[in-house]
């Protein structure tokens, strides 16, 4: 991740700190806060002092910085989730019991699939995957359903883009991809093999709301 122009509100400069978060950076120093920010160190000071007492933030004994409990706790009240997740967990936790697999729900935001649950299995793979991490659409078992179930100006933009390579077996060619996806409306599920990781493979299935359209 490059460092970008700082922003100049104060509100755009403590969402620029909190950016700088992700799946591949749970955790950061405050010199890496303030280069992947782009704000200068003393204001990177302030902030991360202000948002450790919010509780936005945390820091260990090593003085590195992770998203705190109460952004955890906000994200959890967004209706785009909270709703989906009391529903679906009787029957994600049903199907665990049948798989002893990893189970894990997610919604679409934008061109990204965000993982809302997840019940994790001991002694199955170990995955990327986590709680409110992001997943490309195009590369991934749950983000190749709501791809193809998403509206057509949505897939436009999806098929437009370069489309990243993770490993040998990723989907990189917008052909490719109208193909995946025509299979999914027509097989009615997706499946990932080795796409983000060569030693997993997903398979992933619509939920549907009152109307059958997917959610």
């Amino acid at each position: 991740m490059r460092a970008v122009p700082a922003p100049k509100s104060l509100l755009g400069r403590a969402f620029a700190l909190l950016a700088v978060f992700t799946a591949d950076r749970p955790s950061a120093t405050l010199s890496e806060l303030s280069r992947y920010s782009g704000l200068p160190l003393s204001t990177t000071h302030r902030l991360t002092r202000e948002l450790v007492a919010w509780g936005a933030l945390a820091r260990d004994e090593a003085g590195r910085f992770t998203i705190g409990l109460r952004l955890w706790e906000l994200g959890a009240l967004s209706p785009g989730a909270l709703g989906l997740r009391e529903r679906a967990l009787p029957y994600l936790e049903d199907l665990f019991e049948v798989t002893r697999h990893n189970v894990q729900l997610a919604i679409r935001d934008g061109l990204e699939a965000v993982y809302v649950e997840r019940i994790s299995a001991r002694d199955a793979v170990n995955v990327v995957t986590r709680m409110g991490s992001r997943m490309p659409l195009h590369a991934t078992g749950v983000g190749l359903v709501l791809l193809a179930h998403a509206p057509k100006d949505v897939q436009d933009r999806a098929l437009a883009q370069p489309l990243k390579r993770y490993t040998a077996h990723t989907i990189t060619t917008p052909n490719a991809l109208r193909t995946a996806l025509a299979t999914v409306r027509r097989d009615g599920y997706a499946t990932s093999d080795r796409q983000i990781e060569t030693f997993t493979h997903s398979v992933a299935a619509p939920v549907r709301g009152p109307g059958g359209e997917v959610v």
